[in-house]
């Protein structure tokens, strides 16, 4: 089935100088408040202009994209974001950039994915959504969506001489991002933290690579550099066999153990205290170091939101090195998993050599998801 699409073309130049393509997956932003009805209801995007008539004095030409089945962001699923990155690949050659409208709970899971399958990717791709409906007075939709337009249509520029500049074509930020109350952090670097206030989303292993204010000021070192000889390619095989095992004080071996023990399980990722410790007790080792000996990778990620895991710092975490569980330095948990998910897609063998090949992947930044 053919996707509805919706063309804004500028009112203030006679050409616009960009184009961006937005794909709509649903989520709170895009619904208004049906009085008959009592109760919010999805929004008709042919009407978008009238909600936001700030669309139409934009120097860009936009269209807007409506995935045939809209979807709240708790339903987001694997097969959403292989439709995102077959929709992009698609359009690459015929759109400058990507705005992905999207629900907020689970935001970092698809632009931490889209940030691994999105391969050779030198154009924008920022995901935006909203706290409130765009339906409601108070909404902070609005703002999301035109300055993560305003992203993704910028590109630098470079002086003519002493009263003149010049567009170079280039975009300021070619990576999958997430924008959201004025910051704009690397995809696979964000978290949703708050439900309730405005400031959902953070990035605390990593600078924001924009605050937006007055003007849009960029962090321009910690950017990802702009790789036009790249050709993109997809990543479209995502193993979901991945589970998080999340530690606390008094966890029992038969909980670990059923966890550990699933049938067709490939990787879990390990949530540990602090740096990376975790219980020395005989029987946690021993049931990792038989899921590892199965050829299960095992993911060290901190609980903490800050700061990152030092294997071996500790004699709690020096055990887990020793067993062979890898490390996952500052990594957030929703990147881990979305890594695992596509690594292990790529490599369906699960011979040792290729148990050893994903080991040294995953212990290795593969799109700025972490340090080094």
């Amino acid at each position: 089935m053919p996707y509805r699409t919706i063309h804004i073309n500028p009112t203030l130049t006679n050409q616009a100088r960009r184009s961006v393509l937005v794909i709509y997956t649903g989520g709170t932003f895009g619904m208004v408040y049906d009085r008959g009805a009592g109760q919010l209801i999805p929004f008709d995007f042919e009407r978008v202009l009238d909600r936001l008539p700030e669309l139409g004095r934009l120097d860009f030409a936009i269209t807007l994209l409506t995935l045939n089945d809209i979807i709240d962001s708790s339903n987001m699923k694997p097969a959403v974001w292989v439709e995102l990155a077959q929709i992009i690949q698609q359009n690459y050659d015929l759109y400058d950039s990507f705005v992905i409208l999207h629900g907020t709970d689970t935001m970092s899971y698809t632009a931490s994915a889209l940030s691994f399958m999105l391969v050779g990717l030198s154009k924008p791709v920022i995901l935006t959504g909203a706290q409130l409906p765009i339906g409601v007075a108070r909404s902070d939709a609005r703002e999301n969506f035109i300055t993560a337009l305003e992203i993704a249509a910028a590109v630098d520029s470079v002086a003519v001489d002493s009263a003149a500049v010049e567009s170079t074509g280039q975009p300021i930020v070619p990576e999958v991002c997430v924008y959201f109350n004025s910051s704009l952090l690397r995809g696979n670097r964000s978290t949703k933290r708050e439900s309730v206030q405005f400031n959902a989303f953070v990035s605390e292993n990593y600078p924001h690579l924009a605050t937006a204010g007055v003007s849009i000021d960029y962090n321009r070192p910690f950017i990802l550099p702009y790789r036009p000889d790249q050709t993109l390619s997809l990543r479209t095989v995502l193993d979901p066999n991945v589970t998080i095992l999340k530690l606390f004080p008094g966890i029992t071996q038969s909980v670990v153990e059923s966890i550990v023990t699933s049938p067709n399980l490939r990787a879990i990722v390990l949530e540990t205290f602090g740096a990376g410790n975790a219980p020395t007790d005989p029987w946690f080792l021993g049931t990792l170091k038989a899921a590892i000996d199965r050829g299960v990778l095992v993911f060290n990620v901190s609980q903490c939101q800050g700061g990152r895991v030092t294997q071996g710092q500790y004699q709690t975490s020096r055990q887990l090195l020793q067993i062979g569980v890898i490390s996952g330095a500052d990594i957030t948990t929703e990147a881990a998993v979305t890594k695992l998910m596509v690594l292990l897609g790529q490599e369906s063998e699960r011979s040792e050599t290729a148990v050893k090949r994903l080991q040294t992947l995953l212990a290795q930044p593969q799109s700025g998801e972490m340090s080094e």
